[in-house]
């Protein structure tokens, strides 16, 4: 017992020592983790530390290669001085621009710029890292760019010397703006940099600094202003054109509210100060707007694309840079445009809500020489209908379609497609501006009728691939898509989107024999450093010489057709175009109660060997009530009449001359209906006989001999007569004629001869006997062997005998009034077919007089044009 409670005690401790051993090994994993934690901390200061060296020499290094700024570039704002392309000066910017002294600046003005812009402006060095960590957050948790950390500091650096640009606000500018302003504060006081920023924003209207835009909007001087007025002012720099009171009152209203409360937060004036200003009205105390002289509102909207222009491609500023820009613009030409869509001598317009659009693209150079962006503008800078993507209709057609199927099929004119029930890959209908369907027509028919469904089956053929090269070839690569804002869709075959702008230098192409030059403004600028920097484009074979030609002569026929003609007609001038309309989706027609034909977009592009122009007409709300086009009112031919105006004006002052068909052509006489294409046989007669267009090599060779061919007889003569009625009835088949070609049938009724189109005539009171009835066809200049029947009538009063046989007997002769009723059902016969021809006649020159929707997409896929 004893060893045993010796050797339990020995037991006993052995087993303490392990667990004590195994509660030492506790503290020693917590030593462990508190290890890792310590060596990950370590890690991250250590990044950070990387970090921040990386950045602060990064900073170091873009910083080393920020520009100079000199005194003159913080005080002055150099005039940028715009000239036409004879060096003549047409506008300067900023003229007038009234510097004021850090004393005339009111208390209210500066508590209004510093409470929307910088309220910490008395406090930071030329930087607010507050304000950098507040944007920083905001743009991770809002999105890049929904904030910005700015400075007045850095906004005056940047309207010194950098581009305002959004897509230029990179880190090496960031980094650069801010060592500036780093600078500039320990050179200047507060006062000074804000006094300096007041004197240098850009207020819209062309008017620079807070003190000239005073005058210019309240008729007072800075240090009269009111505290709504103070608002105002302060809230307009960050988007100046977006706050111009004169153009944009409700938001102008809105952004000095802002601005309003801003100050309250700021606690710079009460809130019962803040409730009394916001009462007052927008344009309460506005100084009438007076800036609407006849030389700056007619280049207007050609001044606002040559800045934007400018700014796109060099990154400077046009409003801040103190450029020279020498334009493309002819001032003639403008003045025209400005006029047709402003003045009341052409009254062409029904209301001063309805807005158009025009370009003008000289074709063989690419400058856009005049552009009619908006109608009724008031003030400058105002909204640019020219460069805003518009729902074009058919006019895509020759872009999407037929452009692309001549120049990578060689389809000819003539090429054949049947226009027939026909449904998209999604399986919806595709429907013709007229719901009917022609059966089998040439290509050129398909284009100048704007047949949808031979258009979308010719789209097929050329396949996407081929559509987006073609695209890119004539400046269109970035193509949005109707559909889907992704590039090509099936439903852009017929119908599409682009800018007026785009538009007319896409059609240029087709002007130029294929060479395309993307539409510009501006020809070349020069610095206030004396740079000069050369902004011509370069010019591409966007296609073969003979795919513009057939293009061309196609779309010279969409001109020349009675209705389209009747308006864009202009005697003497060689022209060619395309008209388009788009159509409100089915949700609109039944929210808005939208009328039958009423269509939101009109355009019209046409084109010389000079001259592309093309027009866009629509409302801004387009599903107000009224707010649409319409046939009934005119409205939908609205484009066509400003076209005209405009190009009769250019058309006055050069030689207008036809486009000489290239070598790469051939012009064939092709007979009506071959497919494939087959020239003329010897019996072919001129009715049947077509010319058409065919890329060289792939004209047809074959020689039809459809009307070589004998006539058969024709077949199911039979006769019978009706003794009720006391007439005689005759009635046979169908002719069946191979090819085109239009079928007669001629009747010799004992020794009276009838011609009709009908499968029967009626002879009226026949006389007693055996009438003998011969039938032969007529068609292609031949008469086919003939088919015979004949008919008892028997005399007066005995029992009805009709037959159907064969008669040897004598013919009867017809009485004169009889002769006379064969000859009238003739003719009224023929009759009816001449005004059945002349109504197809009539409803081709009508086409697109209506459509409706199939697609869900805001423009549909029929196209309501070339009536």
């Amino acid at each position: 017992m004893p060893e045993n409670n010796e050797m339990s005690r020995v037991s006993q401790k052995k087993n303490q020592k392990k667990k004590n051993g195994t509660r030492k090994k506790v503290p020693k994993k917590k030593k462990s983790n508190k290890s890792l934690f310590k060596k990950i901390l370590i890690g991250l200061a250590a990044l950070i530390i990387l970090a921040l060296v990386s950045g602060a020499g990064l900073f170091a290094y873009y910083a080393s290669s920020a520009p100079e700024i000199s005194v003159e570039d913080i005080v002055d704002s150099p005039n940028t001085v715009y000239y036409d392309p004879d060096g003549t000066e047409i506008y300067s910017s900023g003229e007038e621009r009234e510097l004021i002294e850090a004393s005339e600046i009111p208390q209210v003005l500066v508590d209004a710029v510093l409470s929307i812009e910088d309220q910490r402006f008395y406090n930071h060095i030329g930087v607010d890292p507050i304000r950098i960590a507040g944007a920083v957050l905001a743009n991770v948790t809002d999105g890049f760019g929904s904030e910005g950390g700015s400075t007045i500091t850095q906004q005056l650096i940047k309207l010194s010397k950098f581009s305002t640009k959004k897509e230029d606000q990179t880190i090496k500018r960031k980094a650069q703006e801010a060592w500036l302003a780093l600078k500039l504060e320990q050179e200047f006081s507060k006062e000074q940099i804000l006094t300096f920023y007041i004197n240098k924003v850009y207020m819209s209207d062309n008017q620079y600094g807070m003190g000239t835009a005073s005058k210019h909007y309240f008729d007072k001087p800075a240090s009269e202003l009111e505290l709504h007025e103070a608002a105002l002012l302060a809230g307009m720099s960050q988007a100046p054109n977006a706050y111009n009171p004169y153009t944009n009152p409700e938001r102008a209203k809105e952004r000095r509210d802002t601005v309003l409360y801003m100050m309250f937060e700021n606690e710079k004036i009460s809130e019962e100060e803040m409730k009394t200003a916001r009462e007052i009205p927008i344009t309460e105390g506005l100084a009438e707007n007076d800036d609407k002289s006849a030389d700056v509102m007619v280049i207007d909207n050609y001044l606002e694309t040559v800045i934007e222009e400018v700014r796109e491609k060099t990154g400077l500023d046009p409003q801040t840079a103190g450029l020279k820009i020498y334009t493309n613009i002819d001032m003639d030409a403008q003045k025209q445009v400005y006029e047709v869509l402003n003045s009341d001598e052409y009254n062409i317009f029904p209301n001063d809500e309805m807005q158009t659009a025009v370009t003008v693209v000289d074709p063989k150079t690419g400058q856009l020489k005049a552009i009619g962006g908006s109608r009724k503008a008031e003030g400058q800078l105002s909204f640019n209908h020219a460069s805003d993507p518009k729902q074009i209709g058919s006019t895509i057609k020759p872009l999407t379609t037929y452009g692309p199927a001549i120049e990578y099929l060689k389809y000819s004119t003539y090429h054949q497609v049947v226009d027939e029930p026909t449904n998209y890959s999604t399986g919806q209908k595709i429907n013709n501006w007229d719901r009917d369907y022609e059966g089998q027509i040439s290509m050129r028919r398909a284009l100048v009728d704007s047949r949808n469904v031979p258009t979308y089956k010719i789209f097929k053929d050329v396949g996407k691939q081929n559509t987006q090269q073609f695209m890119e070839n004539i400046g269109l690569g970035n193509y949005r898509g109707k559909a889907n804002g992704e590039g090509i869709n099936e439903s852009d075959s017929i119908s599409g989107e682009l800018t007026p702008i785009e538009l007319a230098g896409s059609y240029a192409a087709f002007a130029n024999g294929g060479e395309y030059t993307e539409p510009y403004t501006v020809s070349k600028i020069v610095t206030a450093d004396g740079e000069e920097i050369d902004l011509t484009p370069s010019s591409n074979k966007a296609m073969s010489d003979y795919t513009a030609y057939m293009i061309t002569d196609m779309l010279k026929d969409v001109v020349n057709v009675e209705f389209t003609s009747q308006t864009v007609n202009i005697p003497g001038l060689i022209q060619a175009g395309k008209t388009g309309t788009s159509n409100y989706t089915a949700d609109d027609i039944e929210k808005f109660n939208i009328p039958d034909g009423a269509v939101p977009d009109s355009t019209f592009v046409g084109y010389t060997t000079n001259y592309s122009v093309a027009v866009w007409t629509g409302y801004v709300n387009r599903t107000q009530e009224g707010h649409w086009l319409s046939f009934d009112d005119g409205t939908r031919e609205i484009p066509r009449l400003v076209y005209r105006e405009v190009m009769a004006y250019l058309a006055e002052s050069v030689e207008n001359r036809d486009w000489s068909k290239p070598n790469s052509v051939v012009e064939v006489a092709v007979e009506k209906g071959s497919n494939p294409a087959a020239l003329p046989g010897p019996s072919t007669p001129s009715s049947e006989k077509v010319t058409e267009l065919f890329v060289r090599g792939t004209e047809p060779t074959k020689v039809s001999n459809t009307f070589d061919k004998d006539l058969t007889a024709p077949t199911g003569l039979t006769a019978s007569y009706d003794a009720e009625a006391d007439e005689v009835i005759i009635n046979w088949d169908a002719y069946s004629l191979e090819g085109d070609g239009d079928v007669t049938y001629e009747l010799k009724i004992g020794d009276q001869t009838a011609t009709t189109g009908d499968l029967g005539y009626v002879v009226q009171d026949p006389p007693e006997g055996t009438m003998n009835i011969t039938l032969t066809v007529k068609a292609r200049g031949k008469t086919s062997p003939g088919a015979s029947a004949s008919v008892t009538v028997p005399p007066s009063g005995e029992d009805e005998e009709s037959s159907e046989e064969e008669s040897d007997g004598d013919e009867s002769e017809s009485s004169s009034e009889e002769s006379s009723s064969f000859e009238s059902e003739s003719s009224q016969s023929s009759s009816s077919q001449s005004q059945e021809s002349s109504s197809s006649s009539s409803e081709s020159s009508a086409s697109e007089a209506q459509s409706s929707s199939s697609s869900a997409s805001e423009t549909e896929d029929e196209d309501d044009e070339d009536e």
